[in-house]
């Protein structure tokens, strides 16, 4: 018998969605005899104790006799048991520090993380993951912040609707003004984000067209890797080449500062991948952009200007295009920023049923040993029964130093 076990999101503020909807479990138990799942009462959930209840999941405060522990967030490091092997996203790849205490105690708990974002096909795609709502909310919130700006229509929040199909309805006879929305990315985060650009009525155009003229209507623009950047020599771009050596390659979206009312960014950033534009851009006249949907949310990473998280309740912010400094939103000489960290959480149930289809679709049966693993979960294991594994070397020092 193998137990699952739906760990209670303790981070603050805490996170609504689950790895595992009450539907789920119930088909899971009815499906295979010898697995067991064990939900961690809480009361923050999008799914009710009650509902995991009536599907016959076991509602319990204890997890100790769980094997092999389901989150979403990050776990506090006093929550974390020995010996267990966790799924969640730990956001530590990028050897962030608020979470160094937690990634070590883990380490020091002897137990395992097998973290969703590290998911990947052998090309880098990611296989599971929230990124599709949150493009959807991110594009609903980046279009609501420019209606508010310019008064010339309103749309309600997300979270106010009750499900994806609610929103939907909520987009009628909805008429936008002929604006210009450049969206960045070709993953998950870019098809939510051209979801609700086609429920919109927004029509999409070439690059060329985009740069080189004005519509009647509202328009955009999809900008994947190759229209935003070129190797520094060659003025060439190759996918494979550029996932290998980012720092060999710069920036060309540029032109599109001048024509753009919209920006929608869904595209992947660390240290090494050169940012859009730069902070001295947002200075100068031709800066066209009113409002900056950061939906991949690095702070000062690709949109140099995302100063930090805002929250579902307030998402956005504005800054000044003179001293650069962060202001109130929606000001004359300012460009508006939303930056919220946990997107999906506006459209808790719809995601979490979403991402446990993926789950049981393509993570589980490896996990549970009901098919080999492909190398899937070797490649997502960061620490294997307390010691960091030979492909995240690279965060030894992160793992073992002093803090």
């Amino acid at each position: 018998m193998i137990i699952l076990g739906l760990i209670r999101e303790d981070k603050v503020p805490a996170d609504n969605r689950v790895a595992l909807t009450p539907s789920q479990c119930k088909w899971l138990q009815n499906q295979f005899s010898d697995i067991k799942i064990v939900v961690q009462s809480s009361f923050n959930r999008c799914y009710s104790n009650k509902e995991y209840q009536m599907a016959g999941v076991t509602i319990s405060d204890d997890i100790q006799g769980c094997d092999i522990l389901l989150g979403i967030k990050e776990v506090p490091a006093e929550k974390l048991l020995e010996n267990k092997t966790y799924l969640f996203f730990s956001h530590t790849k990028k050897l962030q520090p608020n979470n160094q205490k937690m990634f070590q105690t883990i380490i020091q708990k002897k137990s395992t993380l097998i973290d969703y974002e590290c998911m990947e096909h052998e090309d880098g795609t990611r296989i599971i993951g929230f990124g599709f709502f949150a493009g959807i909310v991110g594009a609903h919130n980046g279009i609501m912040c420019y209606g508010e700006r310019t008064g010339l229509f309103h749309l309600e929040r997300v979270y106010t609707q009750r499900s994806f199909r609610e929103l939907i309805h909520s987009y009628f006879g909805l008429k936008l003004p002929n604006l210009k929305i450049a969206v960045t990315g070709s993953g998950r985060v870019a098809h939510g984000v051209l979801e609700i650009m086609n429920l919109m009525g927004i029509h999409e155009v070439e690059p060329d067209q985009y740069l080189s003229r004005e519509f009647q209507y509202p328009v955009y623009v999809q900008l994947k890797g190759a229209d935003l950047y070129a190797h520094k020599e060659k003025g060439t771009y190759s996918r494979d080449h550029f996932h290998d050596f980012p720092e060999q390659y710069t920036s060309i979206f540029k032109p599109y500062l001048a024509q753009t009312d919209i920006l929608m960014n869904g595209v992947y950033w660390d240290k090494q991948i050169p940012r859009l534009f730069e902070k001295k851009d947002v200075t100068q006249p031709s800066f066209r952009i009113k409002t900056i949907s950061d939906i991949t949310d690095d702070i000062h990473g690709s949109i140099p200007i995302n100063y930090g998280d805002q929250d579902i309740f307030n998402p956005v912010y504005g800054v000044d295009r003179t001293t650069l400094e962060k202001t109130a939103p929606y000001l004359p000489n300012s460009t508006d920023i939303i930056a919220v960290g946990n997107l999906p959480n506006e459209l808790p149930r719809d995601a979490s049923r979403y991402f446990g289809e993926q789950l049981i679709k393509h993570i589980l049966p490896k996990l549970l040993q009901l098919e080999p693993d492909d190398g899937t979960l070797k490649r997502a294991t960061l620490i294997q029964k307390g010691e960091i594994t030979s492909g995240y070397s690279f965060m030894k020092e992160y793992g073992y130093s002093k803090i």
